[in-house]
């Protein structure tokens, strides 16, 4: 049950309460294809899911035999996913997958840090800031401020003679 919760905030980068409020009808999976989540939360906006993690939620709709309007990570009882239930299972993947000194130096140790990765990802792959900003439900500002590294001048390449181009006086005569 906590797998494709926490699978889903790595490849969404939403917050552990918005993946808890999404229910089945909330999410498109078409198969093979890229799906979205539509998160209702602030203004409400839409995410893509990649084609492996709609299958991994296609998957987990048939097997939890979940129904259209069923919240898509019930809890045991139908409800909300409480959070003591997926924060147990991430501090037992950080212990199986961190060293010892990465887990004492606090690597990774809020579940969030998969909205992180997420959105880090986005950037390196190239989504223009202001996607991975409506995406993420944030401000452009945010996601620079937050991954300043991810905007370094000497990662750009800059065509230099379109830029002159562009950027040069109209012909005037001379002075």
């Amino acid at each position: 049950m906590v797998f494709p919760f926490l699978v889903s905030m790595a490849g969404t980068a939403l917050s552990p309460g918005e993946a808890a409020s999404v229910r089945v009808h909330d999410v498109t999976l078409p198969d093979g294809e890229f799906g979205e989540v539509l998160v209702r939360s602030g203004e409400g906006r839409r995410v893509p899911l990649t084609p492996e993690l709609v299958g991994v939620l296609r998957c987990w709709i048939d097997r939890a035999d979940l129904k259209t309007g069923d919240l898509l990570f019930p809890g045991e009882r139908g409800g909300p996913l409480p959070s003591s239930a997926y924060r147990k299972v991430w501090g037992q993947a950080r212990q199986a997958v961190l060293s010892q000194d990465e887990v004492q130096a606090g690597l990774g140790e809020q579940v969030s840090s998969l909205r992180d990765s997420c959105l880090d990802a986005w950037l390196k792959a190239g989504v223009p800031v202001w996607g991975v900003a409506e995406w993420a439900g944030v401000s452009a500002s945010w996601v620079a401020l937050r991954y300043p590294n991810r905007f370094r001048l000497e990662d750009v390449e800059i065509d230099w003679d379109h830029l002159e181009e562009i950027m040069g006086f109209p012909d005037t005569p001379e002075r």
